[in-house]
């Protein structure tokens, strides 16, 4: 039969591909080269960690919330001590709610410059990509110099943060804001003005105002469609409060939005340079005094047992709203429960959409272009078991992976 006769074919892209930065499975029906359906399926990462939080204390969970994602790590911590603060009406200092912004507003210019990167070698542009890597370097070194770690930096706490801002570290933030400054431009030139990235990108995975509503798009994804959210702007938090950030959508720069991946691109290029606006205006209006509300924490976890209630904080991530959700219960140590909702949960709802009259060879692009974290996105696990699809409980899912190794072993 003809193509474009109705005759389709199933393509499975995944759980391990080239161009997929985590597992994640999309079985493509194509007419041709075209795609004319899609469903996705992830499930191959889940970790069970809200389940582990309930056999410990808040502090020992806040090393669990560091270790949802690499990438948007502190995003996870901040948003997380935000609602037990929430629960317990636990107060932070002034200093600590700067440091804390700047430290986000680090960790975004890392997760923007770093997709940017990704974005670049998924359609074959390897010197944008090589250049991408170079430039996160200088970000990745001041968060370093600042907390110990280039990831997972162990900084965020209950009521505050374990590190101040030093004069070195104050010196070395100066000195990287004027490097991107300086040189961040050339990278934003080189994808923005070569005609075939523009080609690769725009009206490739297009996601309409109208369907980011729909599909409660957040974050870049949803900004790249036109819509004007931000909760650094629409719910300031932290020392958002102090600042004037509005968001960045298409349509201020080209009068209108188109929603395709080119606008995903540029609204997070811009967004680098917004941080680094960000991170002058918190550095210039840091206030003194302590960065912690309780710095001992056998004290900080007796404070804790008192708490009785539930806590939530949402945050503006670097891919977007993260929420966190925790019930503490009084004389209790350890949480009763703890519930996430990342934004690659919410921004992956639209990518039936984005598929939508698309070509093969556009699918990982379109995949990444939400910049998805399938660690983040994962907190359930259905099995199928002979048809039918249950949610397993721990021991139910020990039971069913030990009778398939025995199957197996015994074939």
């Amino acid at each position: 039969m003809a193509i474009g006769e109705g005759k389709t074919y199933t393509i499975p892209i995944g759980p391990v591909h080239v161009g997929l930065k985590e597992p994640i499975t999309a079985w493509l029906q194509v007419d041709g080269e075209r795609i004319v359906d899609v469903r996705i399926r992830p499930g191959a990462i889940h970790r069970g960690i809200e389940y582990m939080a309930r056999e410990r204390n808040p502090i020992q969970v806040i090393y669990l919330a560091e270790r949802i994602c690499g990438i948007c790590s502190f995003a996870h911590i901040i948003s997380f001590v935000r609602a037990v603060e929430d629960a317990a009406s636990i107060p932070v200092p002034p200093r600590a709610k700067y440091i804390r912004t700047i430290l986000l507003e680090l960790e975004r210019i890392h997760s923007h410059i770093l997709w940017a990167g990704v974005a670049c070698y998924t359609f074959g542009y390897d010197s944008a990509f090589n250049l991408g890597m170079l430039l996160r370097e200088k970000v990745m070194d001041v968060l370093e110099a600042m907390t110990g770690n280039r990831v997972n930096y162990g900084v965020g706490t209950i009521g505050g943060v374990r590190r101040d801002i030093t004069f070195q570290v104050a010196e070395a933030i100066k000195e990287m804001v004027e490097y991107y400054k300086r040189e961040f431009s050339y990278f934003y030139n080189a994808v923005t003005e070569d005609p075939i990235v523009k080609a690769r990108m725009r009206n490739v995975g297009v996601l309409s105002e109208k369907d980011a509503v729909r599909y409660c798009a957040v974050g870049p994804t949803a900004r790249a469609s036109g819509l004007r959210v931000d909760l650094r702007w629409s719910s300031p938090y932290e020392a958002y409060e102090d600042l004037k950030v509005e968001p960045i959508v298409p349509q201020d720069y080209f009068g209108n939005a188109q929603g395709d991946v080119f606008d995903r691109f540029f609204v997070r290029v811009m967004e680098v340079y917004q941080s680094l606006e960000i991170i002058e205006q918190c550095m210039d209006g840091l206030p003194e005094g302590p960065i912690m509300h309780e710095p001992k924490p056998a004290k900080l976890l007796n404070l804790l047992k008192t708490a009785d209630g539930v806590g939530q904080s949402s945050i503006e991530a670097p891919r977007g709203d993260d929420t966190h959700v925790i019930k503490l219960t009084q004389a209790q140590e350890n949480v009763t429960w703890w519930k996430v909702r990342a934004p690659t949960y919410a921004n992956a709802m639209s990518w039936p959409i984005m598929f939508k009259d698309q070509e093969i060879a556009d699918a990982p692009l379109i995949i990444n272009s939400i910049d998805p974290c399938i660690s983040c996105m994962e907190r359930m696990l259905v099995v199928n078991e002979k048809g039918s699809s249950t949610v397993a409980t721990k021991e139910e899912l020990i039971r069913m992976c030990r009778d398939k190794t025995r199957r197996l072993m015994h074939r």
